[in-house]
């Protein structure tokens, strides 16, 4: 597609994604506004129109796209596949790499826009002839943990005008421009379709019956307890597990098909290597065999220097400098060199 000065912008109806629009406006991009029907808690669709509305003051148009069945193929139905299987889903790398970033790159083919945006707190850099994702200027809103997956032929079209933004500043920007409410919008929290507790959407979604009380063992295996079924714990988590021995223990190893749930000291938990599969990487001349490589597998916590190699099976081996504690199958790992995204993976 030819260059040319138009933009997509994926529009959610609150803070971020609305002071996207001006600023891309004012720099003197025709937008249009997308906003995408990918899950409403209770046929709530007041973001809908807070889109709509913000857009109509900019004068500029405004579509919908209703992907509310492929986001259920694709991100919910996945999520609960992965607890039954004993994982720890990521869905938010998924909707993003799989779903988010490639229907704006679709709508925008299909419309004759070159460019495409979003209200992420990330940037880019051109390095070595590949584009890269690197970490937002605010730390505490810096979301490049979930797009190492994205391919060259979108990132290379993607604007990110709250990259070298503060959350803080992007607040004062709506006030100052009289958007009042998008200022004082709260932040979304945690999964979209269960913000705050996972197990009372399985309950929810899984037919009855599936989920069925299970028993907590130690490493020994020893009876400790009963436990409310294997699919409602992770590895590595520690409360919430309604036992009380005197001592902290932790979730190490989940055993689907027998619905054990395995517990021990947090040492247990430590090891030096992982598999991933899945994965991507942007240019492999600067992950593959180098030193200086730094894994995450959370969001906010955690960076650990390894060394990644490619295996024969086409996986691959991430060899941790020190112990890491809490690897679970499923999770994401994101690879860094200071504030650059190298690439990344689902834990096997």
């Amino acid at each position: 597609m030819k260059t040319n000065n138009k933009v997509l912008l994926g529009m959610s109806g609150g803070t971020d994604s609305s002071v996207a629009a001006l600023l891309l406006q004012d720099a003197g991009y025709e937008v249009t506004g997308v906003t995408f029907r990918f899950y409403e808690k209770e046929n709530d669709t007041e973001y809908l129109e807070d889109a709509r509305t913000l857009c109509g003051h900019l004068n500029i148009p405004h579509i919908t796209y209703d992907a509310r069945d492929i986001f259920r193929k694709t991100i919910m139905d996945y999520f609960i596949n992965e607890y039954m299987a004993g994982h720890t889903p990521v869905p938010c790398t998924l909707c993003n790499n799989y779903l988010k970033w490639p229907l704006l790159k679709k709508i925008s083919d299909e419309m004759g826009i070159y460019y495409f945006a979003t209200g992420h707190y990330v940037r880019r850099r051109l390095i070595n002839g590949h584009y890269h994702i690197t970490t937002g200027a605010d730390p505490d809103k810096d979301q490049s943990f979930f797009l190492w997956g994205l391919p060259q032929d979108i990132l290379q079209r993607m604007l990110l005008p709250m990259g070298e933004l503060t959350k803080t500043r992007v607040r004062q920007i709506a006030e100052e421009r009289g958007f009042q409410k998008a200022a004082h919008k709260r932040d979304s929290l945690g999964v979209c379709f269960c913000p705050m507790d996972y197990r009372t959407f399985l309950r929810r979604e899984v037919p009855e019956g599936n989920i069925q009380p299970g028993k907590f063992f130690d490493e020994m295996g020893d009876f400790i307890a009963r436990n409310e079924g294997y699919p409602f714990y992770t590895i590595g988590q520690r409360r919430g597990l309604g036992i009380d021995l005197n001592r902290a223990v932790f979730v190490k190893e989940i055993i689907p098909e027998e619905n054990k749930v395995i517990l021990s000291d947090l040492k247990a938990l430590e090891k030096t290597e992982m598999r991933l599969k899945e994965w991507n990487i942007t240019n492999p001349d600067l992950l593959l065999g180098r030193e200086d490589v730094i894994v995450k597998i959370r969001y906010r916590k955690q960076a650990n220097r390894c060394t990644v190699t490619l295996l024969p099976d086409q996986t691959l081996h991430v060899e941790l400098h020190e112990p890491l504690a809490a690897i679970a199958p499923g999770q994401a790992a994101a690879f860094y060199r200071n504030d650059v995204v190298l690439g990344g993976g689902i834990i096997l």
